[in-house]
């Protein structure tokens, strides 16, 4: 017997003890007991929010971002998603003003940041690209990180110097 037939059988044989173990409720218990939190994890939402930006008092764009404002809310962000549609984000709240950084590890989808002060203004807005380690720094400390699929700050007219409400 070669050591192939060996480890088929060695592995059905652990599948007929774990039957045995356990009752087909039991599996399917189990099964979904350790399946279900990393489901619901990955496609978890946070509270949301309308975040208005607006230029010279009137408001370009709306935005309907989760509230990542704990610190294992911020260190988990985006990550795991599979899709955000044109028109939502993540807004990243921090208690002091910072100079920020972010990355893209185990982000799946393009992404765009606007880095913003503590009354709201745009001071960078940089592209993100999926699984990249290499951070995105903001260019002076600011208080605030809104995230948006790639590119939809541009398609929205957003600019640099432009004031975030959140409402």
């Amino acid at each position: 017997m070669n050591s192939d037939s060996q480890t088929k059988i060695i592995n059905m044989n652990t599948i007929k003890n774990l039957k045995r173990v356990f009752s087909r409720n039991s599996m399917l218990k189990l099964i979904l007991i350790i399946c279900f939190p990393l489901v619901s994890c990955a496609e978890g939402r946070l509270p949301v929010r309308e975040i208005t930006i607006e230029r010279d008092g009137q408001v370009i764009a709306v935005v309907m971002a989760e509230i990542a404002d704990t610190q294992e809310t911020r260190e988990r962000g985006l990550m795991f998603r599979q899709s955000l549609p044109d028109g939502e984000g993540m807004l990243f709240v921090f208690e002091n003003d910072q100079i920020l950084s972010f990355w893209m590890k185990n982000t799946y989808i393009p992404l765009s940041i606007a880095y913003i002060t503590f009354d709201g203004r745009i001071v960078d807005i940089q592209n993100m690209f999926p699984h990249n380690i290499v951070p995105v720094v903001s260019s002076r400390s600011v208080r605030y990180a809104l995230e948006v699929p790639q590119n939809w700050f541009e398609r929205a007219g957003v600019q640099v110097g432009d004031i975030i409400f959140k409402r």
